[in-house]
């Protein structure tokens, strides 16, 4: 069974689940007002980013009680598969609709004015359904693999074998998704490298493909404003990072295990890099998205009026109060002047 360090994993959980939900929240607000006012396909495709990583961050909590446990699941076991499959399947979701924001990115500069005649939001929405369809087949196999291999054999089952079976089928169920038999690895190992080439390689060289024909473009184009262009070239660079180095290691891993035929034990190490992208996706949001920008602005000058308003109000207090003593300690000395 791996093990994964309950300080390394909780932290890196908890920073993602603190960082990321408020920023996809703010995103997914942006993006829902921008959507009914007026689409556009890039706007539909990071909605739905924005959507899946927020599904991923509302299950982060079964795996933070998983590692505070010692990775012994004492939940209810159905919900296993469950949170599994939402980890699993918006991870490679995410895969989908960043490399979709980049093609749309480069046809925009390549084919500026065939993409703008033939740009239309309808094909996004029908975009974004095949991948969440297409994602949601390919990960059913975390709820499949459970049960491969539980049949009831032909033969019969002495006492001591009962109780062995029944020891396996408890161990298994006392760890989520780990201590694969042989049969279930026969049928997981084979899908985990069809996930890593179809799910991560394809994307991952369509995307570097459409992003370095992008920046190449756009460093040619000098009509465009000097600010504007930098900052598309950062967004591009900072996504093709972002894709390598939050889903490289976790896909390396399937390739690795296929080839020595067992998970390898830094497989949890790996994933721990997909997680971090659900915080790491809003700062590609602020940079493709003007409409993000436009709020992040409009809520940063709400937060520094509120300060503002809350530092002059008690400031006025404490002068407010400084003078009432004054006024009050005048008055005392002016009794015991009357007095004497």
């Amino acid at each position: 069974m791996q093990q994964c360090h309950t300080g390394l994993c909780l932290s890196v959980y908890i920073i993602t689940f603190v960082l990321g939900f408020p920023a996809n929240i703010l995103a997914l607000y942006t993006f829902c007002r921008k959507v009914r006012r007026k689409s556009t396909p890039i706007d539909i495709l990071l909605l739905n980013l924005t959507i899946s990583d927020l599904l991923f961050l509302l299950f982060l909590p079964f795996k933070m009680q998983e590692v505070m446990n010692g990775m012994v699941w004492d939940m209810p076991y159905a919900l296993c598969p469950l949170s599994g499959f939402v980890f699993y399947m918006t991870i490679y979701n995410s895969t989908f609709f960043l490399t979709a924001v980049s093609v749309e990115r480069y046809l925009g500069v390549a084919f500026p004015i065939q993409h703008t005649l033939k740009r239309r939001p309808v094909y996004a929405v029908a975009a974004s359904i095949f991948f969440w369809i297409f994602s949601f087949i390919n990960l059913s196999i975390v709820f499949i693999v459970p049960f491969i291999g539980n049949d009831e054999p032909s033969t019969p089952i002495s006492a001591d074998n009962s109780s062995s079976t029944y020891a396996t089928v408890r161990k298994q169920r006392e760890v989520c998704y780990e201590n694969f038999t042989e049969a279930q690895k026969n049928v997981l190992l084979p899908v985990r490298l069809e996930l890593c080439i179809v799910l991560f390689c394809i994307p991952f060289l369509i995307c570097s493909y459409c992003y370095i024909n992008f920046i190449r473009i756009l460093s040619k184009l000098q009509h465009i404003d000097r600010r504007r262009r930098l900052r598309a070239i950062g967004m591009a660079l900072g996504t093709l990072l972002v894709f390598a180095l939050c889903f490289g290691p976790y896909n390396v891993s399937h390739i690795v295990g296929f080839v020595t035929w067992e998970s390898p034990y830094w497989r949890d190490k790996a994933l721990l890099c997909s997680t971090f992208n659900a915080c790491l996706d809003p700062l590609i949001f602020y940079l493709s998205s003007s409409a993000v920008r436009g709020t992040v602005g409009s809520v940063m000058e709400g937060v520094k009026s509120r300060l503002h308003r809350c530092l002059s109000c008690h400031v006025f207090q404490a002068l407010w109060g400084g003078s009432n003593e004054t006024a009050k300690d005048k008055e005392h000395k002016q009794e015991a002047t009357n007095t004497i």
